[in-house]
């Protein structure tokens, strides 16, 4: 079966310091040569620290940012530039602040009618159907169409971002932190509504978000990232329950869990993008490190059944 969305040596760098004439100063690698598919129907969620390049990521697959190489597929279709309207149609992007992601100068209604006219080409009675059939979908009154974002709270306007996205009508959607900007009773609400929208309408999610829970409590797989690359991967019920990889260990043991204190989190410090190391970048911070470690890049690599960890030395099940 064709993936939804599948990733080939995809990767991401910036310039640092970049002459008027001849090479940059410096280079950073945002994304390591990355390789993943996204199955139609599934969540896979993304979890990492900040600046282990999830966001970058998410902005290249929804063509916000171009690789530096590799490639991304859409329903067996390699994404093309030439015609970003055409992806615009399969894969959208909800961001993570929902009031700054709307354009303070529209109305919802003119913020909601841009993608429909823009890539659907629609009006007349048929866009007004289909802006009051948004609306009916993430529970929002009609009369909220006058209004501007700022008059909102933080959940009705990702509620707005959530609608913006399906006006699409996307078959994909990337959430970048979709309910991190929210009260906990606010986030219990958005996400009961995403999961009924993907029931609805056999949505494909991509989740990212730093909250481990929350991750492991809406995705089938989640997929471990540190310092641009890929380090784990496997079924939701496994990655958190049974880490392989020592990073993943550390992120599980540093969620803070009520009666239990905090820890893991003091492990040291992420490498310096200027100057990464050789071989593991977890190595400086794992107990399980070798000589082989520090020199060698680990490959990710099957170590039981479905899950898969980039480490020379896998923890035990």
């Amino acid at each position: 079966m064709t993936p939804a969305l599948k990733t080939t040596d995809l990767t991401r760098t910036f310039d640092i310091g970049k002459r008027l004439f001849g090479a940059p100063r410096a280079r950073v690698h945002a994304v390591n040569p990355m390789s993943f598919e996204l199955h139609t129907g599934e969540t896979l969620g993304i979890v990492g620290e900040s600046g282990c390049g999830k966001s970058t990521l998410a902005r290249m697959l929804v063509g916000l940012l171009p690789p530096s190489s590799g490639q991304i597929e859409i329903e067996g279709r390699a994404l093309d530039r030439a015609d970003p309207a055409a992806f615009g149609r399969l894969i959208q992007y909800v961001f993570q602040d929902p009031v700054s992601s709307l354009n303070p100068r529209k109305t919802i209604r003119q913020i909601i009618e841009a993608p429909l006219r823009n890539l659907h080409a629609m009006t007349g009675a048929a866009l007004d159907a289909r802006i009051a059939e948004l609306f009916d979908a993430v529970n929002l009154r009609p009369e909220f169409l006058t209004r501007y974002p700022h008059e909102f709270s933080g959940g009705q306007a990702q509620r707005i971002g959530i609608a913006r996205a399906l006006a699409a009508s996307p078959r994909i959607l990337i959430l970048d932190e979709p309910v991190s900007a929210l009260d906990v009773s606010v986030q219990a609400q958005v996400l009961n509504l995403l999961a009924d929208l993907k029931a609805r309408l056999n949505l494909t999610y991509l989740f990212i978000s730093h909250d481990l829970a929350v991750v492991e409590a809406v995705s089938d797989r989640i997929a471990v990232l540190y310092f641009g690359s890929l380090v784990e991967t496997g079924p939701a019920e496994k990655v958190f329950a049974s880490p392989r990889h020592p990073y993943t260990k550390l992120l599980a043991d540093s969620a803070p869990v009520v009666g239990r204190p905090l820890g893991g989190a003091q492990s040291g410090e992420l490498p310096d993008p200027l100057n990464p190391p050789p071989g593991c970048a977890f190595a400086t911070r794992c107990p399980r490190a070798s000589d082989l470690c520090k020199s060698v890049m680990p490959a990710l690599r099957v170590v039981e059944g479905d899950q898969f960890a980039a480490c020379h030395h896998p923890l035990d099940p």
